[in-house]
């Protein structure tokens, strides 16, 4: 008895050896889930940060859009940050959606920061996050005119990365 008591963590070990062997190993960290491209934009209404009834993030897409989850404490998001005021300056219209956050939180990280968003929504319980398939934040997605999501950025947007999306916008670019 005392022998496979001895014997039992090089049991388990062996056990979760062959269990990431078979499953961990061969799992590819680049692979980005992307269930919304070429789907429609869940139509959850969320309020603005500026306050208001909740209105459907449908509602904000005009032309081409980027739709952009972050919240403050986000290090990539501050870091994509000063892309995405270029892209304002540029015309290109993003919608924020501030994930899991207190308003208050979000306020001060926009006066800090300054505010590149046409509209920023509220997403304080993450459910329209979850509706969006966002795995973490940083997330952008390219949305067309029709509400269809064209394609989607996992991480911090850099100039280059949002030149790819928004050239995706129409065959020609923007």
């Amino acid at each position: 008895m005392k022998r496979w008591i001895a014997l039992a963590p090089l049991v388990v070990l062996a056990a979760l050896g062959v269990l990431f062997a078979t499953f961990g190993l061969h799992h590819d960290p680049h692979v980005t889930p992307t269930a919304l491209v070429g789907k429609r934009l869940p139509s959850d209404p969320l309020p603005p940060l500026a306050g208001g009834p909740p209105v459907p993030l449908t509602a904000q897409i005009r032309g081409p859009t980027l739709v952009n989850v972050f919240f403050s404490t986000c290090v990539p998001c501050v870091e994509e940050h000063p892309a995405l005021l270029a892209l304002k300056a540029e015309g290109t219209r993003i919608v924020g959606v501030a994930y899991k956050e207190d308003p208050d939180k979000t306020r001060a990280y926009l006066a800090r920061l300054g505010d590149p968003f046409t509209e920023v929504l509220v997403d304080r319980d993450g459910r329209a996050s979850i509706d969006l398939g966002v795995t973490g934040a940083p997330e952008t997605f390219l949305v067309d005119a029709e509400g269809l999501v064209i394609a989607k950025h996992v991480g911090e947007l850099q100039p280059k990365d949002a030149e790819a999306l928004l050239e995706q916008a129409t065959p020609t670019g923007r």
